[in-house]
């Protein structure tokens, strides 16, 4: 596909693509996305796209990109609803807080460090062994004498609460 070949495809199909997407997702401003990741897609990949069949390229494309969003948007809904009452629970057991971060606080630097990255920052045992020049059994022998100190430190929830 030529050059000349995308711009006619643009200025042919894009009409028509805005509108099959719109119909179906009944949201201008993302039926627009939807049609520039289309066209982009289109335009990444132009070396092989037969110029002859660039609508029914642009068509499927744009469909999947929308079944994408859909979904994704479903998704994100789906994890909202599932929100955890933890805001509820904030208030209510303000000293279990205040109680783990003490004992954070009383870890050795280097376990501090290595649980922090691990449990609040979410990093592999790699990535943390790279940033603390440590292996990655050595990060994973910090992390579970951390826990421990943390588990005897704050003994049974209930007793806190």
């Amino acid at each position: 596909m030529t050059v000349n070949e995308y711009n006619e495809a643009v200025e042919q199909y894009s009409d028509r693509l805005f509108r099959f997407v719109v119909k179906s997702i009944k949201d201008a401003h993302k039926a627009e996305d939807i049609v520039q990741d289309s066209y982009e897609k289109l335009w990444k990949n132009v070396e092989n796209v037969d110029g002859a069949k660039v609508k029914s390229y642009l068509f499927t494309t744009a469909y999947h990109t929308m079944i994408d969003r859909i979904r994704k948007e479903k998704r994100s809904a789906y994890s909202e609803d599932l929100s955890l009452p933890e805001e509820s629970h904030e208030n209510n057991y303000s000293d279990l807080s205040e109680i783990l971060k003490e004992a954070v606080n009383k870890l050795p630097e280097v376990q501090r460090m290595v649980l922090l990255l691990r449990d609040y920052e979410g990093y592999s045992y790699k990535e943390i062994g790279e940033m603390a020049s440590l292996s990655e059994a050595q990060v994973k022998v910090y992390i579970y004498r951390a826990r421990v100190f943390l588990k005897k430190y704050i003994g049974k929830p209930e007793t806190v609460i």
